[in-house]
């Protein structure tokens, strides 16, 4: 493992600034992305090209009055919306953004990931029972459901990622992609896991949990003010997480495509020039992806509930399944 050419704080600091600051430039790219879709403008008064729109819904979100329901749980009410971004914040920790530029590197990466990413649908839960609204609680109930649903088919695609890395080390993963990328060989792991990405991150078309025409605003119906900014910045932020984590499981991390085959002609290991690079192709991908959750959102129609539930456990999990059997099965053939 080559060490960090840059402390693990830098490291730190730079991803969590990344992450808070995503959710105001992936809303204006979304608000710009959606109205290039509809053939209309977006947004384009506040400042130059509308740049400091997010900046005035920002100022907006604080200055509005915070509610909370009379009959609501007030502890759990303020408590449920610093779940999502926590559990977001504490996700990256374990993500390789470049060759040694990582905040730590625990051989149990993956399973840290799948377990801190499961711990966002209790804030979700805990908002729609605190609030004691209807609308809310059947909100956190589907936001449950779905998470199990969608965790099992997500859980499976990373086990055959590990199956080709041979190691949960997060770094592991990514050194293993350095001439072929997984999606090349395992392309339906990475479909199942796109598609598992966009339900955990609660976006359309699996945003049930917060469907307006028969749950009003689901789990965040009684939030707003800063309460509600946060679950808006947390959802924002998931898709960023996601995203870094579809590049980092599929698309070879920071590396570039077949790069073990050019490694010599790329600027040598562990100094700024390719800390530099690595980065921007990192940064590069997450970017594809952000783009393509902004795309997928105004271009594919929310699913009913039903087909929701039937495509997370009749479809993607079995499919998962086999795919993890046929390449567990080949890799034994191959390797004796």
């Amino acid at each position: 493992m080559e060490a960090p050419i840059v402390s693990s704080y830098i490291v730190m600091a730079g991803a969590l600034a990344v992450l808070l600051n995503s959710a105001a430039v992936v809303v204006y790219v979304e608000r710009r992305v959606a109205a290039f879709i509809q053939n209309r403008v977006g947004p384009n008064r506040v400042g130059p090209f509308g740049l400091f729109q997010p900046l005035a819904d920002v100022i907006k979100l604080i200055f509005k009055e915070d509610v909370t329901p009379i009959y609501g749980n007030r502890t759990l009410h303020t408590l449920a919306p610093m779940f999502p971004v926590i559990t977001a914040l504490i996700t990256v920790a374990v993500i390789p953004f470049g060759d040694g530029l990582f905040i730590t590197n625990i051989n149990v990466g993956v399973l840290f990931i799948l377990a801190v990413t499961s711990l966002g649908v209790y804030g979700v839960t805990m908002a729609g029972w605190a609030s004691n609204s209807k609308y809310s609680l059947l909100g956190g109930l589907r936001a449950a459901a779905q998470m199990l649903s969608y965790e099992l088919p997500l859980g499976m695609a990373i086990a055959s990622v590990v199956l080709f890395a041979a190691s949960l080390s997060m770094v592991d993963i990514v050194n293993s992609q350095l001439y072929w990328w997984h999606v090349f060989v395992n392309p339906i792991g990475a479909i199942i896991f796109i598609i598992a990405a966009f339900a955990e991150a609660n976006r359309t078309p699996f945003d049930l949990v917060e469907a307006e025409q028969e749950l009003v605003g689901g789990f965040h119906t009684e939030y707003s003010s800063m309460k509600f900014g946060m679950f808006f910045l947390a959802e924002y932020m998931h898709v960023v997480i996601g995203s870094m984590l579809i590049t980092t499981f599929f698309f070879g991390g920071y590396h570039l495509p077949f790069a073990g085959y050019y490694a010599h002609l790329l600027p040598e290991a562990g100094t700024w020039l390719k800390a530099m690079l690595d980065i921007a192709v990192f940064l590069g991908k997450t970017g594809f992806f952000v783009f393509l959750f902004i795309w997928v959102r105004w271009t594919i129609p929310r699913f009913k509930y039903t087909q929701l539930m039937s495509l997370g456990w009749s479809k993607l999990l079995p499919l998962s399944i086999l795919n993890f059997a046929v390449i567990a099965f080949i890799l034994m053939l191959i390797h004796g």
